[in-house]
């Protein structure tokens, strides 16, 4: 793609590409969230699904990260990918109306929101490799974490709306007729990604597949070479692997245990979305106040401690509501304020003809802790109780922060210019 460097006085408010990508990457949310909290709210309510089971949905999802996401990220560095991007919008078009469409025919089941959380997965392995390698290309360097601070900023009001806005349609008409508005969100997401205008290099054609294989092994050896790189990565799994433990059975805590209606749940995640809006606004400037590599190293202390008053809300049921929803609140800030410098430092320092391999491996191998996670948890969770996999999960996610503090990333104040 032609670079297209913006002028200070016009910035991001008037790059239309920009926006374009930014309004697609919203309504794309939206969708997406409804259908985070639908499925697995389905399972437990409607399927009375057990731990394990509730363990093995949360896998399906990263699941095929680890199948296709290495060579995704090759083709995100070979191919256009504002193509690609249109094509898996389609594509989860189309798996978001298979559960609504099987409840109107009376096929409905729990293998079915397997069959959709894994078609789901796959498109977003391919999506996601072509957006976080287009964006630094499509608005220049100097603002790459203003963009993805709006980028992450909308991801969060969608988290703010989409599970409140879920709640309230799984209430109302169920959980299969809600999926029909993530179907309708990714349909508007491809038209959006239709306006961009910028141009892309042309394909390389001519490479053979031998050449494909060693693309994607130098990008591994780049992500393993590189120290700040390869720490970021070794701390976002450490915290995917524990936060999945905990996020396996998190619904079943707040049905079962504390007893919370699925409005209720809504609200715990909408809570959720506040806290990460609010920690994309506050990632650019605690980047200024204390720099880029403190302010990763915060957040992932932060992200740790605040998770620790969920299992205490069994205990103090009068606060439960409160418990979880300020726990919610401080750990998505944190997580934020982690995830914004931390991608826009990964950006930053990796060359454009990497970040996609570079993207891709780190999201391949984070969607790896993650889909073990997710196992864990149910297995833990059935053998010893809900309890004891939050429990392990909490003190797994403090530990992401060591990774960090131990690299050279606390050193760093500024992104490089180059």
């Amino acid at each position: 793609m032609v670079k297209r460097i913006i002028s200070r006085r016009s910035a991001l408010w008037h790059h239309a590409d920009f926006l374009n990508v930014w309004s697609a990457e919203t309504i794309s949310q939206f969708g997406a969230q409804i259908s985070i909290f639908a499925v697995p709210l389905i399972a437990a309510l409607s399927l009375h699904a057990t731990p394990m089971q509730m363990g093995i949905l949360a896998a399906a999802g990263p699941a095929p990260r680890l199948a296709v996401g290495f060579v995704a990220g090759a083709w995100a560095d070979r191919l256009p990918r504002r193509p690609m991007m249109i094509a898996t919008d389609l594509g989860r078009m189309l798996s978001s109306a298979i559960i609504p469409l099987a409840a109107l025919t009376g096929h409905f089941n729990f293998e079915l929101l397997l069959l959709v959380a894994v078609l789901g997965g796959l498109q977003s392995v391919f999506f996601d490799a072509a957006w976080s390698a287009m964006l630094p290309n499509l608005v220049g360097r100097e603002h790459l974490t203003d963009a993805t601070s709006k980028l992450m900023g909308s991801a969060s009001l969608a988290q703010i709306l989409g599970p409140a806005l879920g709640g309230l349609l799984v209430g109302l008409i169920g959980g299969p007729p809600a999926m029909w508005i993530a179907v309708i969100t990714f349909g508007l997401s491809a038209w959006f990604l239709l306006r961009v205008r910028a141009s892309e290099l042309a394909p390389d054609r001519s490479a053979s597949a031998t050449t494909m294989w060693m693309e994607v092994r130098e990008g591994l050896r780049e992500l393993w070479r590189e120290p700040v790189v390869r720490a970021l990565m070794n701390s976002s799994m450490v915290l995917s692997f524990g936060g999945f433990i905990f996020l396996s059975v998190y619904v079943l805590f707040m049905a079962q245990d504390l007893g919370l209606s699925s409005s209720g749940i809504g609200l715990v995640y909408a809570m959720g979305g506040v806290g990460a809006l609010l920690g994309t606004i506050v990632a650019p400037l605690a980047a200024k106040r204390l720099g880029v590599g403190r302010s990763i190293l915060v957040g992932a202390i932060a992200f740790g401690a605040s998770n620790l008053p969920v299992p205490l809300a069994f205990y103090f049921p009068d606060v439960a509501l409160f418990a979880v929803v300020a726990a919610e609140f401080g750990a998505w800030m944190s997580l934020m304020v982690f995830n914004v410098n931390r991608f826009a430092l990964r950006q930053a320092i990796t060359p454009d003809h990497l970040r996609g391999r570079i993207a891709a491996s780190s999201m391949t191998l984070i969607s790896g802790a993650t889909m073990l996670g997710s196992l864990a948890g149910g297995m833990i969770g059935d053998i010893w109780g809900v309890h004891q996999a939050l429990y392990v999960g909490i003190v797994i996610m403090a530990l992401a922060a060591l990774w960090v503090w131990r690299s050279p990333i606390p050193a760093i104040i500024d992104f490089p210019k180059e």
